[in-house]
């Protein structure tokens, strides 16, 4: 039996993902979070097999949360679940550790076979996140400026636009409100923008920021 954690900060969508999966066979969900904070709690007291991970969420956030959930348990494997199918978000989340990336348009019968390819040892990307990708080096017309950013850089970025100040960044980071702002400048300058209106701006043009319903 495949345990299944599933993490997304709306509880319809919890609710949603958990009835969609909780009568397939061979699949158990052992239990719901919140926030990337309380999922990191419970993949260390549940010991799922897999998290279903979204990325926007106030506090540290999927991405944080899937590199601290594999630190604490390296052998679990994280599905991202979530409204982003353009880079850089399935990139850095890739590179984070997740095994899997798929859309919440996704149906029961696709989420079910990521299930059981990534427990596995495989990986799993959903036609429309595979096709995005594919088609990448034809071209860099469309390329996201955020690609541009390191992983932590990343992490900054998505605290910003989501209205959170240095202190408040700092705290969930475990970085000193110095580091949080050295990390933000550095952001500014590689993306050419002058202040946190700018950045939340550019991340709308750049889908990084999808309306609180969806995301």
């Amino acid at each position: 039996m495949i345990k299944v954690l599933v993490v997304d900060d709306h509880q319809l969508v919890r609710v949603g993902t958990t009835r969609l999966l909780e009568d397939q066979p061979g699949i158990t969900i052992v239990g719901e979070a919140e926030s990337g904070e309380q999922a990191i709690d419970l993949v260390r007291s549940l010991q799922p097999d897999v998290v279903l991970m979204d990325i926007q969420m106030p506090g540290i956030g999927g991405l944080e949360a899937t590199r601290r959930c594999l630190r604490i348990k390296p052998e679990v494997k994280i599905i991202a679940l979530t409204m982003h199918e353009a880079e850089p978000f399935p990139t850095r989340l890739f590179d984070a550790g997740v095994r899997g990336y798929l859309t919440k348009q996704t149906d029961p019968v696709e989420m079910v076979k990521a299930i059981k390819r990534v427990c596995a040892g495989q990986r799993y990307i959903s036609s429309e996140i595979a096709q995005n990708l594919a088609l990448r080096p034809f071209g860099d017309s469309g390329q996201s400026p955020f690609e541009l950013l390191s992983g932590r850089e990343m992490q900054v970025t998505l605290m910003v636009i989501k209205g959170m100040n240095a202190p408040e960044m700092a705290d969930k980071l475990s970085l000193s409100p110095k580091t949080v702002n050295s990390y933000r400048y550095r952001v500014f300058e590689k993306l050419d923008v002058k202040n946190d209106v700018e950045l939340t701006k550019l991340a709308i043009k750049h889908s990084l920021l999808v309306s609180e319903v969806a995301a």
